[in-house]
């Protein structure tokens, strides 16, 4: 069996590299290995977004999450889902045109363009916070690459790592934009065939095998087969907004997915991108509950020591060999589809933010291409530490990142789109007191209290708003 199964995934690997290695023969702009060029399909853009959006955060985070915290998480399901669908139908379509309309690669460059009084320190201090965050998130992904590789193929969880980040950083190095959205593809495909045939052989086998699910999280104790964690009063107020909270962290802050919207050619491409995204989403989060709690049933609670290795422990339980095989490569997809993204982000915050753009280097688009994938390599490199360093769990660490990012983003996004009095101290507001907000919320433990989801977002966007209101209407054009 793992024979068969290393087969496979070595195959996958070769297939992914080679679609690295075919569009690094394409001759780029900064624009192209950026964004695109307007030259990928709005369908690809939507796998692509969904892919990058999920990763190991879905399939190995949140399937652990359902196995060990039981009914209540799906109040997690439910943030992320509403997320996904208010972003969707609300705030690609203005990405798209806010992009052409100001001519602009990234976040930063987007916010630094329309709100010019402040620009440059806009540019640096948004620039600053993608880095930081991202190198936390991207090491989460080589961590969920590693222990996927470890109870597949019982490799050490460090050799996993080096893995899982030699691979990602190659292709992404060669083929940028263009090999990370159609790696994205194919990831995406693998993703979503996971979770939803591996729900569905669960089942099959918890009806074959006369178990209950039912019964089985009501003989699980812990709170599991409470829709609120077993929790009474206050506590569940609490516990669903920590656990909805996920919502505020789609809102449009997350540079990774917007880098999708901004690279549509139309707002016909949004249509159709919007339509297989929201499917996608919805079929990958009940296939991933489903799968967390049938593990309960099947199995019971601390059948592995980590709760996140539950999904590849249930494709060798389950499946055939062949297919086992062709799924865990979709587990190990979901990190490659987010870490390569972000390598990408973060690079791009670096090249033309920083030294394009702040610093106002007049450099050529070979050069600048040259300049991004060196960064992606130095980026990979610092991110790979990270995960060797770190012993927070992949859940913990995206959840981090995610509130950092895309709390202290969102408010300033939904603002510019939508109100024409926000102006360039709104939007410092808003990433100064995100940024703060969220590292203090965290390191102070309060988190474990209120999610820093909520807190960031509404400080946030508070702060974005009274700042507005205080400060001379905008002159910026």
């Amino acid at each position: 069996m793992n024979l068969i199964i290393t087969i496979e995934f070595i195959v996958y690997l070769c297939v992914i590299l080679g679609v690295g290695i075919y569009f690094s023969r394409r001759k780029m702009t900064q624009v192209d290995f950026h964004l695109g060029g307007k030259k990928i399909p709005g369908w690809a853009l939507a796998l692509s977004e969904r892919a990058t959006g999920e990763s190991a955060w879905c399939l190995l985070g949140l399937t652990g999450f359902a196995f060990s915290a039981g009914l209540s998480s799906v109040w997690i399901a439910i943030g992320c889902v509403a997320g996904i669908i208010v972003s969707w139908l609300w705030l690609a379509r203005e990405f798209r045109r806010e992009r052409d309309k100001y001519d602009i690669l990234t976040l930063p460059d987007y916010f630094a363009t329309k709100y010019t009084r402040q620009g440059t320190f806009i540019r640096w201090f948004s620039s600053l916070i993608i880095i930081f965050f991202f190198v936390l998130y991207v090491a989460a992904q080589f961590s969920g690459g590693g222990k996927t590789l470890n109870i597949t193929f019982g490799l050490p969880v460090t050799l996993g790592i080096i893995l899982s980040a030699i691979v990602v950083i190659l292709y992404a190095i060669l083929g940028g934009f263009f090999s990370v959205v159609w790696t994205d593809v194919i990831q995406a495909l693998l993703m979503i065939i996971t979770l939803v045939v591996t729900p569905i052989v669960a089942l099959v086998a918890i009806s074959r095998g006369g178990l209950s699910i039912t019964n089985a999280l009501a003989t699980a104790g812990g709170g599991v087969n409470s829709w609120v964690g077993g929790t009474i009063g206050f506590s569940v107020g609490v516990l669903i907004v920590n656990n909805f909270s996920w919502f505020f962290g789609y809102l449009g802050g997350q540079p990774q997915l917007d880098a999708r919207w901004m690279a549509m050619k139309s707002d016909k491409d949004v249509k159709v991108g919007a339509g297989i995204a929201i499917v996608w989403t919805l079929l990958a989060y009940t296939g991933a509950i489903v799968l967390g709690l049938a593990a309960i049933t099947l199995y019971g609670q601390g059948v592995v020591a980590d709760p996140e290795q539950i999904l590849p422990y249930m494709l060798i339980d389950l499946m055939p060999a062949w297919l086992a095989g062709l799924l865990l490569a979709g587990a190990v997809a979901a990190m490659m589809s987010t870490a390569d993204s972000q390598l990408l982000i973060a690079t791009s915050s670096i090249s033309e933010d920083i030294i394009h753009k702040s610093l106002r280097k007049n450099i050529g688009d070979r050069t600048l291409v040259l300049i991004s994938r060196v960064t992606i390599l130095v980026v990979g490199a610092i991110a790979l530490v990270l995960a060797f360093t770190s012993k927070s769990l992949i859940y913990t660490l995206v959840h981090f990142a995610w509130a950092g990012i895309g709390c202290s983003f969102s408010p300033a996004v939904i603002l510019s789109f939508f109100w024409k009095r926000f102006s360039t101290r709104g939007v410092i507001a808003s990433l100064v007191s995100g940024f703060v907000v969220t590292v203090l919320w965290i390191i102070t433990g309060w988190d474990t209290v209120i999610a820093a989801t909520v807190v960031t977002f509404c400080v946030a966007f508070l702060c974005a708003v009274i700042v507005t209101l205080a400060s001379p209407p905008p002159e910026e054009k």
